[in-house]
């Protein structure tokens, strides 16, 4: 049976604002976020999250109690989607024998065998979406695409593909999620906003991982993308201890992934080129 779609209302936002998604599983690295929003002052009212806490890496049942302990806001990325749903792989539609396909075969029961009930049933109250007004403009989280939590965007993937989603949503602004890289794409006054994930590295030959900030200046919201470093190695070294694919943990260290299989070409050409904006 298919799930009631939930979209969450926070109503309108002031001061700035944190955007970061996939955690993976990835508690040093969460842990260094924290660290960083207390730092700048950012409360967990205006700090959110597009999905994807459980993934990759070691400490899944850790970081979804780290992400309520917090109080943040959060949308189901598809990873909760299908673990709240008892599903038996992660939802990302990858090629049946691929290298992420045979990873997933991996990571996912693993992390389903770490999530307690109480996780599990808090994941059942993440809505799918959020919306927000920030000064006159309006903003909306999801994490693939208005529809498929599971479908890749990309800085690349054509405008049109966009326009559709911000059409549907009513938006000006959408903070998305699921591809792992970050990226903007603004026409016509609306921006996509992906802030990158904060559980693997951005495929740039780097450890950095990525969020962004969010502020109103002269009644425009303006952004940064951001990176930071974390204790990466002892990341990769708890992956390494409970057995998880050796690909992903060497990718903690290395900042390149095992492989492009859902990159389209102008994001593939670009690996191991060190991200600036």
């Amino acid at each position: 049976m298919k799930e009631a779609f939930i979209v969450k209302d926070l109503g309108a936002l002031r001061g700035k604002v944190l955007v970061f998604g996939g955690v993976y599983s990835n508690l040093p690295a969460l842990e260094r976020l924290v660290e960083i929003a207390n730092e700048l002052n950012i409360p967990a009212s205006n700090i959110i999250c597009t999905g994807d806490l459980v993934g990759y890496c070691a400490q899944p049942e850790e970081c979804v109690q780290r992400i309520r302990q917090w109080g943040i806001q959060s949308i189901a990325g598809n990873v909760e989607i299908q673990l709240r749903n008892r599903e038996d792989d992660c939802g990302c539609n990858f090629d049946e024998g691929s290298r992420c396909d045979t990873f997933s075969r991996k990571w996912y029961p693993f992390a389903q065998s770490r999530l307690s009930e109480d996780s599990l049933q808090w994941m059942e109250q993440l809505p799918h979406h959020l919306r927000f007004r920030y000064g006159d403009r309006g903003v909306y989280v999801l994490h693939g695409s208005y529809v498929n939590p599971s479908e890749f965007v990309f800085r690349s993937t054509p405008w049109e593909q966009k326009q559709a989603n911000f059409q549907t949503a009513q938006a000006d602004m959408i903070l998305a999620g699921h591809c792992g890289l970050p990226f903007h794409h603004e026409q016509e006054g609306r921006v996509w906003l992906n802030a990158g994930v904060i559980g693997m590295p951005a495929n740039d030959g780097t450890p950095r991982v990525w969020y962004a900030i969010l502020e109103i200046h002269e009644h425009v919201i303006a952004f940064q993308h951001r990176s930071f470093g974390y204790d990466h190695e002892n990341a990769a070294r708890l992956m390494q201890h409970n057995k998880l694919p050796r690909e992903y943990s060497e990718a903690l260290r290395s900042g390149l992934w095992d492989n492009c299989e859902i990159l389209p070409e102008e994001e593939t050409t670009a690996q191991g080129e060190r991200l600036e904006f």
